[in-house]
């Protein structure tokens, strides 16, 4: 038996990337998910290859009447109970360069698309009997980079959402965490394609010195969603190659 076993999710940016790779691994561990994103054709594309398991509807997360018909999909398939709020923008820009309308571009769907899901997902879930909400920061969320204001902003946005709507939502048996990727190999974080070996020299000086793989990140959003995680609410889980452990001093002593 799988670990999502009867469940039901609505994973959000699933067309591609990181949100893909978890919608397949979800089916797989024996949920049906509802795959949410604004690029159509490619999400189409990938529910019909994942099969009976999965759906496609057309998820603006920054619009709440798409939140609507993405909860009434999700509740087709059964009792509602696992949203993966992992849809995401960036930019690199500096501060000074940033505009109102490229800070609130990045703040309208990766904040406020955040926040939307998980007040949407509150009275499917409380139906259900209960639910894991896992929302997706970034290490960013835990410190910051230079150039990324507006992303940053974002992500340290939804970890404080995250604790805050742990608070008021364990009473219903709904769990709400944060998981932090650090550097991921997918077409955000790498939009040039560059191979393996170029894009690991950039990761070279972390305590696991490679880029970090899609399905590494899924599979911590497997666990969190689970009832493996039935006592975790409020929580940060990390996985970022040690990124925010410290920093390697290549001249000093290593073993």
């Amino acid at each position: 038996m799988g670990e999502l076993e009867g469940k039901v999710a609505i994973i959000t940016g699933a067309a591609r990337g990181q949100g893909e790779v978890a919608a397949r691994l979800f089916v797989e561990e024996g949920a049906k998910v509802v795959l949410g994103d604004v690029l159509d054709e490619a999400g189409k594309k990938v529910a019909a290859e994942i099969g009976n398991a999965a759906r496609y509807v057309h998820l603006d997360v920054s619009q709440e009447s798409d939140w609507a018909r993405a909860i009434q999909a999700a509740e087709d398939l059964g009792p509602f109970n696992i949203l993966l709020n992992n849809a995401g923008i960036q930019d690199y820009r500096a501060l000074t360069d940033t505009s109102v309308d490229d800070y609130m571009k990045i703040v309208h769907v990766n904040q406020l698309g955040t926040f939307l899901g998980i007040r949407s997902a509150v009275e499917p879930m409380k139906r259900a009997g209960g639910g894991s909400i896992v929302n997706v920061s970034s290490i960013d969320g835990l410190q910051a980079k230079n150039s990324m204001i507006a992303y940053v902003a974002s992500k340290w946005a939804i970890r404080g959402m995250t604790k805050a709507a742990a608070l008021e939502l364990g009473r219903h048996q709904i769990r709400v965490n944060s998981i932090h990727p650090g550097g991921i190999d997918t077409v955000m974080s790498n939009p040039y394609n560059m191979d393996a070996d170029a894009i690991g020299k950039f990761y070279e000086r972390l305590p696991l010195p490679r880029v970090g793989n899609s399905i590494e990140i899924a599979r911590l959003a497997v666990f969190v969603a689970s009832d493996k995680a039935s006592y975790s609410t409020g929580s940060e889980f990390t996985a970022d190659g040690g990124w925010t452990a410290g920093t390697i001093i290549p001249y000093l002593p290593m073993s």
